[in-house]
């Protein structure tokens, strides 16, 4: 599940990436950190990044207002330590909507209002309150005119499905029909999505080995050891489709169908502790890179083929003030200073280079303290077993230096990384390679990964 913040803590979500289909990806910005970047700094990377969708997960007015007149359209959220509140009172709710919503449109482009996060399976208390909160809210969007502009949904945990495979035969919490009942008609009557936060991260780790990590991470699995589900005989290559089917499967079960999904959260922690082996920069990128893609191109899940998986990535910036263990505060893909600790590439997989995985600025090298003899261990193996590409690093070529082998096996170390990443390569070497954002081109000696754009403007 995605935690709660504080009373100041702000989920944004964020839309990097749209293809022609309309489907989008998009990335959580939080600021549960000890020095989160100001309002117009977040605004000016949305708009470097020609972003046009945003989640407010907390009412900030300065990210409202530094959103004005940007076309960017957004989310506001109603925090869980206002639910109580908005959900007693028509007339509490109508004064959220007038200070929140009304008193920033046309300028800021709201579009949805978030109740709540993860109510049911983090606050069971509050839970009464949850859908009057959702009418007494849209009661009073009809008051102020902005019915037509402005939709309402609430986000809710993986958590809420028991058990998500089979997807066939899954159900939410039974505990929860008469409100889920409640709500799937809510949205049912206004035209609304789902919003369902698919951990994969939490769902592989409880699995206890249920599933393969490859399976989690989007990437080949074994002929030997395909996913089947064994009621409608579909073939799942990834547990996000298939923890996204389970949500549409829990709402058949309750005889609701015709509502989209929306993933709101969805991602991979970078760096754990001792206990989280699997948290690691590889498989963080792996993940993310490989959700960019299955998302973006279009092809829905096996049970809804047709369907748009709009879904958007946690997170942008790593939190060090979020509570549990080491993994929860590196969840983010840069730090707070905007130092990228990988980069992930948003582009169509229709656009990319055939042999690119598309991980644009991300770069696979050699430690240059490492032991000369494992470099030139780890060069012969990339360059023989590995399969990469190592004619640039031949004598009299633009790579080659023979009095550096750290920036020979580098580009060795690289283009191996480029060339299997997606399938499951890593950049380890025996502990002798690391990833880095900085470019390590240089001249005419060109690395995989390096933007289309530099190349042409050099």
């Amino acid at each position: 599940m995605v935690p709660n913040r504080g009373k100041r803590s702000i989920l944004l979500l964020v839309l990097f990436c749209v293809n022609a289909s309309g489907a989008f990806v998009g990335i959580n910005v939080g600021t549960s950190i000890s020095n989160p970047p100001p309002a117009s700094d977040i605004v000016a990377i949305l708009k470097e990044k020609q972003i046009r969708h945003v989640r407010l997960f907390d009412v900030d007015h300065e990210m409202l207002n530094a959103l004005a007149n940007t076309g960017i359209e957004v989310i506001v959220g109603v925090p869980n330590d206002q639910l109580l509140r908005v959900g007693q009172s028509r007339s509490e709710a109508a004064d959220w909507i007038n200070k929140n919503v009304a008193a920033y449109i046309p300028a800021t482009n709201i579009t949805y209002i978030a109740v709540g996060n993860e109510v049911l399976t983090t606050i069971p208390n509050a839970a009464l309150v949850l859908i009057p909160a959702l009418q007494f809210l849209q009661s009073a969007l009809l008051a102020a005119n902005l019915n037509s502009q402005v939709k309402i949904s609430s986000p809710q945990s993986i958590d809420m499905i028991p058990k998500f495979f089979p997807p066939s035969t899954a159900t939410f919490n039974s505990t929860w029909n008469s409100i889920m009942n409640q709500y799937l008609q809510f949205l049912k009557n206004y035209g609304s999505s789902f919003m369902l936060n698919a951990q994969t991260y939490y769902a592989y780790t409880k699995g206890q080995g249920i599933f393969p990590l490859d399976f989690a991470l989007f990437q080949a699995l074994n002929p030997n050891n395909q996913v089947v589900d064994p009621n409608t005989n579909l073939y799942y290559t990834n547990m996000f489709d298939s923890m996204v089917d389970a949500a549409y499967y829990s709402m058949q079960a309750l005889n609701f169908t015709g509502i989209p999904v929306i993933v709101t959260a969805s991602g991979w922690p970078w760096f754990g502790g001792s206990k989280e082996p699997d948290a690691t920069v590889d498989n963080a990128l792996a993940y993310n890179s490989n959700l960019i893609k299955h998302v973006l191109n279009g092809s829905g899940t096996p049970s809804q083929p047709t369907a748009q998986i709009n879904t958007y990535i946690f997170e942008l910036f790593n939190e060090d003030l979020r509570p549990g263990p080491i993994s929860e505060k590196n969840w983010g893909i840069m730090y707070p200073n905007k130092t990228a600790l990988y980069t992930l590439s948003f582009e169509h997989p229709d656009e990319s280079d055939g042999d690119s995985t598309g991980l644009v600025g991300v770069f696979c090298v050699a430690n240059s303290s490492a032991p000369a003899i494992a470099l030139k261990q780890g060069l012969d193996w990339a360059c023989g077993p590995g399969s990469a590409n190592c004619s640039a690093i031949q004598p009299g070529q633009p790579c080659y230096d023979s009095n550096n082998i750290a920036a020979v096996a580098s580009y060795a170390y690289n283009d191996y990384y480029h060339r299997t990443q997606a399938n499951g390569g890593t950049c380890n070497f025996n502990n002798t390679a690391m990833i880095t954002t900085t470019d390590p081109s240089h001249g005419l000696c060109i690395f995989a990964g390096r933007s289309k754009m530099v190349e042409r403007s050099l």
